[in-house]
């Protein structure tokens, strides 16, 4: 084994992986984000001040929130210590918050880092606020999860939230390059297979850096990998998401949006996305059932037996071949006429209903079973539509303590919804004449 390590370049101290050789000591060496790193930086103006607050670092796996913590615990002389929320406890924070006040009476502080904070319970989220607030630690929490999600509101007041980015193809590229370096020999890989290999790291930092670290391994100097080699020695790094996380969440407002806004490309692409994440094509169709009814509804009642078809295709064909039939569905979808006007009716006319009580219909709505009901005129002066020229009476139908006829449905003038329109208008004009008559 060692032969094999020092060949590839990587004798010495071969038991720390090269991600961790490369990890930067200080801010300046830190690859990325330089929303937050750059001139004009918040921690740049920070760690000038010599000042660090309560942070809560939340993004994508590989983009240095841990190697951010530790260079601001080194520019700022604070004490680092690092717990996992996985594997931590009660007692280890009490441990740790312990160790933190013997170190404050000996005049330092300690930054206190907490890996995967999202994984903590209230109570145990509720026992930082005291030490955070007294200045017993500065508090910086790590987390792929939404904050606003995940954490206890008053742990959110105490801290300030920032956004980690993905890295970008050149600040993989730079990665790269500095790997390079510490192994002192070029990838044995050609231009197109380097590209395709920071395509593979899907802006993670550290998977860039393992990846490379496994092909200084596998390879001599000798023999340069093609592109399309690439996959017998590397495993490809599946797009970051979380079924019952923030990935999901967002993947599925994007697919949705798309399909809202009428772009075939953007919905068929968030589809897949969240097809190659690992998403449950199943609960995919639920969504595009959903979309059929509050985003298109009746400008194209097509709409919803698309959808339901393409379900009913899946279950009967399975995957893959019936993912086929929701990208269709898709595509359907987001090219069909837009109408959101059943939605809000709906909405409108279920606080009304709501609020109105248990208001009884009007007697012309209500059948008279018995002669006693008869007798109290129920269904006294109903007109069947039927025998009416226009197959409509105009006949009030709400509850006689409506002052006003409500009108909750208001068609949209595009698709099918344009024809309803028509008829609604012209109904409302055989209402209104009908009113005059008995006026």
């Amino acid at each position: 084994m060692a032969d094999l390590f020092d060949a590839a370049g990587l004798g010495n101290d071969i038991n720390r992986p090269l991600a961790d050789r490369l990890r930067p000591t200080t801010l300046k060496e830190i690859t990325g984000q330089k929303h937050l790193l750059g001139e004009n930086g918040l921690l740049t103006r920070m760690v000038a001040q010599k000042r660090i607050t309560n942070l809560i670092l939340w993004g994508p796996p590989g983009t240095g929130k841990t190697t951010l913590a530790q260079a601001l615990a080194k520019e700022t002389d604070l004490y680092f210590e690092q717990l996992s929320a996985i594997f931590s406890g009660v007692k280890d924070l009490k441990s740790a918050f312990e160790q933190a006040r013997m170190r404050r009476r000996e005049g330092r502080g300690t930054l206190l880092f907490i890996d995967e904070i999202h994984r903590f319970n209230k109570a145990q989220q509720d026992s930082f606020l005291p030490v955070m607030e007294d200045g017993t630690i500065v508090l910086i929490g790590a987390t792929t999860e939404n904050p606003s999600f995940e954490l206890n509101n008053a742990l959110l007041s105490r801290s300030q939230v920032l956004p980690f980015e993905r890295h970008t193809a050149e600040d993989l590229e730079h990665l790269l390059q500095r790997a390079e370096a510490e192994i002192g020999r070029p990838l044995p890989i050609d231009n197109e297979a380097r590209a395709h290999l920071l395509a593979l790291a899907d802006g993670d930092g550290r998977m860039v850096i393992n990846m490379a670290e496994e092909l200084f391994l596998d390879l001599g100097e000798e023999k340069i990998l093609k592109k399309s080699d690439l996959g017998k020695v590397l495993f490809q790094k599946r797009p970051t998401y979380d079924k019952s996380g923030d990935g999901h969440y967002n993947l599925i407002s994007a697919l949705h949006k798309s399909v809202r806004g009428s772009d075939p490309d953007a919905a068929l692409y968030w589809f897949a996305r969240m097809l190659e994440g690992g998403e449950d094509p199943v609960y995919l169709a639920r969504r595009l059932v959903r979309m059929a009814v509050e985003d298109i509804g009746l400008a194209d009642p097509n709409a919803l037996l698309q959808a339901n078809a393409a379900k009913e295709a899946y279950l009967f064909l399975g995957s893959p071949e019936g993912e086929l039939a929701l990208a269709q569905a898709v595509v359907y979808l987001a090219s069909a006429p837009k109408s959101n006007a059943t939605y809000v009716a709906y909405k409108a006319v279920r606080g009304a209903a709501k609020s109105s009580g248990a208001l009884l219909p009007p007697k012309i709505a209500m059948n008279a079973p018995t002669s006693m009901m008869a007798d109290q005129g129920y269904g006294d002066g109903y007109i069947y539509d039927h025998d009416t020229p226009e197959c409509f009476s105009g006949q009030n139908y709400f509850p006689d303590e409506f002052a006003d006829r409500p009108a909750f449905y208001h068609p949209v003038e595009r698709g099918f919804e344009r024809e309803l329109a028509k008829r609604m208008s012209y109904w409302k004009s055989i209402r209104e004449k009908r009113d005059k008559e008995n006026d």
